[in-house]
C-alpha cells in the first residue's frame, strides 16, 4: 500500500506539472502533504520535512551565491575582451563565427541561467549572422549545444536538482563528472567547427561588419544598460577571483557553499563599494535567486516526505522485483543514453524531482549508488536536451529571439545534441563515473 501511495503521488505531481494545473513549487509540496496525511503519517510529517530541508539546504545556499556571483562577473564585463577577440579572429569566416559562438555561449553560461544566456549571446551575435547572410539556425543550434554542456555546472538546474531531490554534494555528483564535461567541450567545439565548415561551403567568403556588436553593446543588447565597463585592474582582480573560485571547486579545497558565499562577498565589496549599489544588484539578480532557491526548498519537502514514509523505498522494492537481474547492473548507462530523448517528454522538474528518486532508490536494489544514477541523469537529461525542449521555457527565448521555427530547430540540432551526451556517457565510462 506504501508503494502504491508513492506511485500515484508521483503520478500526481507529474500530471498536475505537467499539465500546468499548479505551479512546480505549489506541487512539490502540498502533493506530498496530502499523501503523508492519506496515509496517516500526519503527526510524523514535521520532523520529515525538516530533515528534507536540512539536506538541500547547502545545496540551496550554494545555488543563490553562484548565480549572483555569475551575474555579478557578467555586469562587470569580465567576459566582454574574450568576446571581442573571439569576433576579432572570426573575421569572415562562417566556420570560425560557428566556433566562435560556442566559446562566447559556453563562457556566458556560467551564471548558470538558460535565458540570460540566450539574451546575451543572441542579441550579441545574431545581427553578426544576419550580415554575413548565415542560417540563423546554426546560431540556434550553437548556441544550444554550448549552453547545454555548461548546464552541468553545479548551480545549473539538471546537477543542482539531482544533489538536491537526492541529498549529494558536488563532490559525489559533479567532481566526477568533470572529465566527461571536458569531453563534452571538446565535442561542442568539434561540432561547432563541422557546422560551421557546412556552412562555409554554402556561403564561400563573406564581409564581415566593421564594428561587430559585443555584449552589451548597441541599442539592440537588452542588457545594454545595466551593463558596466569595469577598470582594467579591477577585470585582472575578477579574473584572478573566478579562476581561484573554480580551482578551488575542483580541488574541493572548502565546501561550494562557503566558497561562493564567500567569493560572492569579496567581489560585492570590491566591483560595488556602497550600499547603493550593492542593493541596486541584489534587487537586479534577486528574481533569479528567488526562483531557483525555492524550488530547491520545496523540493527538500516533497523528498523529505517520500523518504521519511519509505515510499520511495517500496516502490524501489517494486520495480526491483520486476526487473531482470541481469538488467539493473546497466541502469546508470540507460539512465545517461535515455536522458537527453526524456527531457523532450518531461520537464526537468517532473523528472529530477519524480523520476529520478526512483530510479535511484531502485538502482540501490542492484548494488548502484544512488550518486552515480545521478552523474548519469545530468549526462542527458534537460543537459544536452534542455534548450530543444518546447516543456523549457528558455527553449522559446533562444528559437524566437534567433527567428527559427522551434520543429526546424529540433531536427537540425538534435542528432548533434545526442552526440554531446553519447561521447561525455563514454567518458563517464572511461573515468569510472559510471559503470557499464
Amino acid at each position: 500500500m506504501i508503494a502504491l501511495l508513492g506511485f500515484l503521488t508521483i503520478g500526481l505531481f507529474l500530471v498536475l506539472t505537467m499539465t500546468r494545473r499548479v505551479s512546480v513549487l505549489t506541487a512539490l509540496v502540498l502533493v506530498p502533504v496530502l499523501a503523508a496525511v492519506a496515509g496517516g503519517f500526519a503527526a510524523e510529517m514535521g520532523p520529515m520535512i525538516l530533515n528534507g530541508l536540512t539536506k538541500v539546504a547547502p545545496t540551496g545556499i550554494m545555488i543563490a551565491f553562484a548565480v549572483l556571483y555569475f551575474s555579478l562577473m557578467i555586469d562587470t564585463g569580465l567576459f566582454d575582451p574574450l568576446i571581442r577577440g573571439i569576433l576579432r579572429v572570426a573575421r569572415d569566416d562562417p566556420m570560425r563565427i560557428a566556433v566562435g559562438t560556442a566559446v562566447i555561449t559556453m563562457c556566458v553560461a556560467l551564471d548558470g541561467d538558460g535565458a540570460s544566456t540566450f539574451l546575451i549571446t543572441v542579441s550579441a551575435l545574431l545581427p553578426v549572422y544576419k550580415r554575413l547572410g548565415m542560417s540563423p539556425l546554426v546560431l540556434s543550434g550553437v548556441v544550444c549545444l554550448g549552453a547545454g554542456v555548461m548546464n552541468m555546472i553545479p548551480w545549473g538546474g539538471p546537477t543542482a536538482r539531482a544533489m538536491a531531490v537526492l541529498k549529494l554534494d558536488s563532490s559525489q555528483v559533479f567532481t566526477p563528472v568533470l572529465p566527461a564535461m571536458v569531453a563534452g567541450i571538446v565535442w561542442v567545439l568539434v561540432a561547432s567547427y563541422l557546422i560551421g565548415l557546412r556552412e562555409r561551403r554554402r556561403l564561400g567568403t563573406v564581409t564581415l561588419p566593421p564594428q561587430p556588436q559585443v555584449v552589451g553593446d548597441g541599442p539592440g543588447t537588452p542588457l545594454a544598460p545595466e551593463r558596466t565597463r569595469a577598470h582594467p585592474a579591477l577585470a585582472v582582480f575578477n579574473l584572478m577571483l573566478t579562476v581561484a573560485l573554480l580551482a578551488g571547486l575542483v580541488l574541493e579545497v572548502m565546501p561550494l557553499p562557503v566558497l561562493f558565499v564567500v567569493g560572492f562577498a569579496i567581489a560585492l565589496l570590491v566591483n560595488r563599494p556602497t550600499w547603493e549599489k550593492q542593493q541596486e544588484l541584489l534587487e537586479r539578480h534577486g528574481k533569479s535567486v528567488v526562483l531557483v532557491t525555492t524550488m530547491i526548498f520545496a523540493a527538500g519537502v516533497f523528498t523529505g516526505i517520500l523518504t521519511g514514509t519509505k515510499m520511495i523505498n517500496q516502490m524501489a522494492t517494486a520495480f526491483v522485483n520486476i526487473i531482470p537481474d541481469s538488467f539493473g547492473g546497466h541502469l546508470p548507462v540507460l539512465v545517461a543514453l535515455t536522458g537527453m530523448p526524456l527531457s523532450l517528454v518531461f520537464t526537468p522538474d517532473a523528472y529530477y524531482f519524480g523520476v529520478l528518486p526512483v530510479l535511484a532508490q531502485t538502482a540501490g536494489g542492484f548494488g548502484v549508488e544512488s550518486a552515480e544514477i545521478a552523474r548519469a541523469a545530468i549526462l542527458g537529461q534537460m543537459t544536452t536536451g534542455f534548450p530543444l525542449s518546447p516543456l523549457t521555457a528558455a527553449t522559446f527565448i533562444l528559437v524566437g529571439m534567433s527567428g527559427v521555427d522551434l520543429g526546424r530547430h529540433q531536427r537540425f540540432i538534435f542528432a548533434w545534441a545526442f552526440g554531446t551526451t553519447a561521447v561525455m556517457t563514454v567518458a563517464a565510462l572511461l573515468t569510472g563515473a559510471i559503470s557499464l
